[in-house]
């Protein structure tokens, strides 16, 4: 067991460590959401499209929704088709392995030159756009759903059930496609795994600073919210 993994132990411990960082990110993410839910832009969001719902089922808003929902099936449809293009493309390349190790390695000064090394890179990288398809899918999915229920009247009036209900699948949706662009964003990592392993980490750490950048709520005046987030909106002196 120890002669098989002893030439890519580099390659496997750089991976974990990589896989570490960013899920250490997410859920450091996932504890300050519990918090504040609007830390980052997703969970801002999340809270827009309760509001959107019970605005767009409240004033019969039928085209504002079809649009919208339109536009966020598309958004899925065309990354969940890019990630299986992805995916074959990769396959392709699985078959000139030989060829293009050559290239990859250049760079390659620590981690193993080995061929199996590089069809288990391959194999990684293959796993994680599938992840990004199946979740990008479940959100084409969800979204048609509330495409439906959210112009199905509720029964005896209960408004209340509708909209959580509604609101509950189009954040789920949202999830999902969140998920799907996380796969996404540690695919960047990845590649640079196939010209080897410490550029696997400094990516990642790359990656992870630009998201966690990026992905932050922009300070400014939320007055509108704090009647219902006082602990998640400081408003500004007067």
């Amino acid at each position: 067991m120890n002669e098989l993994i002893a030439p890519h132990f580099l390659d496997i411990l750089c991976l974990a460590i990589s896989t570490g960082l960013f899920t250490f990110y997410h859920l450091y993410v996932w504890w300050k959401l519990k918090t504040n839910p609007i830390y980052t832009l997703y969970g801002a969001t999340k809270l827009a499209k309760t509001a959107w719902v019970v605005n767009v089922m409240e004033e019969k808003n039928d085209l504002l929704a079809v649009q919208t929902l339109r536009n966020s099936t598309m958004a899925a449809t065309f990354l969940a088709s890019t990630s299986i293009l992805l995916a074959v493309g990769l396959l392709t390349l699985s078959g000139q392995g030989d060829e293009l190790g050559q290239t990859w390695h250049a760079v390659n000064m620590f981690g193993s030159t080995a061929q199996s090394t590089m069809t288990f890179k391959l194999l990684v990288i293959l796993a994680n756009l599938f992840i990004a398809f199946f979740n990008f899918s479940f959100s084409i999915r969800l979204f048609s759903h509330v495409g439906f229920i959210i112009n199905t009247p509720p029964e005896g009036g209960n408004y209340g059930t509708s909209f959580t209900f509604v609101a509950m699948q189009l954040n789920k949706a949202g999830s999902y496609f969140h998920i799907g662009m996380r796969a996404y964003y540690f695919l960047i990592p990845l590649i640079f795994w196939l010209f080897g392993p410490l550029l696997l980490v400094f990516s990642t750490i790359i990656v992870v600073v630009l998201i966690s950048r990026i992905e932050r709520t922009p300070k400014m005046d939320c007055g509108y919210l704090s009647a219902f987030f006082k602990k998640s909106c400081t408003l500004p002196p007067e």
